[in-house]
């Protein structure tokens, strides 16, 4: 980066709290003599879980609402990991077929 030399960029991120206790452990266990730190806010969308009955049985979903209107869902990672491993199938075949139940239910025909 300085120079024309090659570096490596760490991004952190972490509770105000323990800013002090990171930017030391950099500045200890790294060859950096400065850390840079900026405060981030974050815009969420309201959620809510509820489960879909699907071939592989009950699945949790969460909901993203933004001003009260329904924009996303998405089935919850750990569920299709579980069902994946369980019928020895890949994750992306089981989260695309869960994906078209979602969109059936709450948007549009797959």
């Amino acid at each position: 980066m300085k120079k024309n030399r090659p570096a490596y960029k760490i991004t952190v991120l972490c509770k105000e709290k323990d800013l002090d206790k990171f930017s030391k452990l950099l500045l200890v266990e790294t060859s950096t003599f400065g850390v840079r730190y900026q405060k981030l806010k974050r815009v969420m969308l309201e959620r809510k879980f509820e489960k879909i009955e699907t071939k592989y049985g009950n699945i949790q979903i969460k909901l993203g609402y933004l001003n009260g209107k329904l924009i996303k869902v998405t089935p919850e990672y750990e569920d299709c990991k579980i069902i994946a491993k369980k019928e020895n199938l890949p994750l992306i075949k089981v989260f695309n077929e869960i994906n078209c139940i979602i969109s059936e239910k709450f948007f549009l025909n797959c």
